[in-house]
């Protein structure tokens, strides 16, 4: 698919993910109904069950275009009707930005890989994956036990935590907890009561984090220095990964991020990664050519599992100053490791 001659910059993707009940159709009507009024907005919704009421929730408006996918998972077995869907919402609506709602019983990961596809190259561009959470579903064991549940919250970029107006100032902090324990960290996590979220989140343009919060684990537990999104966070391009390098109270830490098309080769790193000093703390995800995986070793313990996140590949090597490896020796291997011809999954 090209891009029309009449819009020739991508079109700004933000899914909007979250459990069943999670508030999802609320607060993207509040963000339709603060948005910019010289932007025209196309929502799409999808919805397991087949009538389709979400929407129906949403006004009619001449700036902002509504389309319901009900009947199914689009993540899924609707894949192939949301792309022929977003081609000709594309091309007959010709929307500034775009806001996909899957359902709630949706992984996002196929709906990010169709998104992020050659089919839409240079036509969308995905800003960010904001995941809704109800601090009162940590309460319940069959939601943290529900793979969709948790993989919705660690492929997202951002959190929006809803139904604190519901919830307990324990069960708040819990929430935020949990989220602080994911890694790699969020860009932001905000309340959202009554689905009210600020537009502005959206409207920031991917290349710097949101001053409101800034996301990664607790600053009293790690030096400022080594969170790599602290202050900024540059996108990557292909085949150049972003570096960043960091020193505070006798540590240090490098680390490099990859764009979500490079792909590496799994065996290649894991043999990279088990040669370094066991010392180390290691973190990795990668876009690999088995699928997404999350390395992590740490006090002696290796860990390879499957990882839902799809911003992008990223590593993080922590140390005690003067123990790290030569970064541009480092870099220079794992680029090695990366798969020249991208392969399909």
């Amino acid at each position: 698919m090209q891009h029309s001659d009449d819009n020739k910059q991508p079109i700004p993707v933000h899914v909007v993910t979250g459990f069943l009940g999670s508030g999802k159709s609320s607060l993207i009507r509040h963000l339709v109904a603060h948005k910019p009024a010289d932007e025209r907005w196309a929502v799409v919704i999808n919805e397991f069950g087949q009538v389709g009421i979400d929407q129906a929730m949403f006004e009619s408006r001449d700036d902002v275009v509504v389309k319901g996918l009900p009947g199914g998972c689009l993540c899924c077995q609707l894949a192939f009707v949301l792309q022929a869907a977003l081609v000709n919402l594309i091309r007959r609506e010709r929307p500034d930005r775009l806001i996909i709602e899957p359902s709630g019983l949706g992984h996002p990961a196929g709906l990010l890989d169709m998104l992020r596809s050659e089919a839409f190259a240079g036509v969308l561009e995905v800003h960010e994956i904001i995941a809704l959470l109800d601090p009162r579903r940590l309460d319940d064991r069959r939601a943290l036990e529900h793979d969709t549940f948790r993989d919705q919250l660690l492929m997202a970029d951002a959190v929006a935590l809803t139904m604190v107006d519901l919830s307990t100032p324990a069960q708040r902090r819990e929430a935020q907890r949990y989220v602080d324990a994911m890694w790699p960290p969020k860009r932001w996590v905000n309340e959202a009561p009554h689905g009210r979220l600020s537009p502005s989140l959206l409207l920031t343009a991917p290349t710097t984090s949101s001053p409101e919060r800034a996301p990664g684990e607790d600053h009293r537990q790690r030096p400022a220095a080594l969170i790599l999104d602290e202050f900024s966070y540059r996108e990557p391009a292909p085949g150049q990964p972003c570096f960043e390098a960091g020193e505070a109270l006798g540590h240090a830490s490098l680390g490099w991020r990859w764009h979500p098309a490079d792909q590496f080769s799994l065996d290649a790193l894991t043999q990279l990664m088990d040669g370094l000093d066991r010392r180390l703390r290691i973190k990795g995800v990668w876009h690999t050519e088995v699928g997404w995986r999350l390395f992590n070793r740490g006090d002696g313990c290796t860990e390879l599992t499957y990882s839902a996140w799809r911003r992008d590949s990223r590593l993080e090597v922590i140390g005690e100053a003067g123990s790290l490896p030569a970064a541009e020796r480092l870099g220079a291997q794992l680029a090695a490791c990366r798969v020249v011809e991208p392969l399909t999954e």
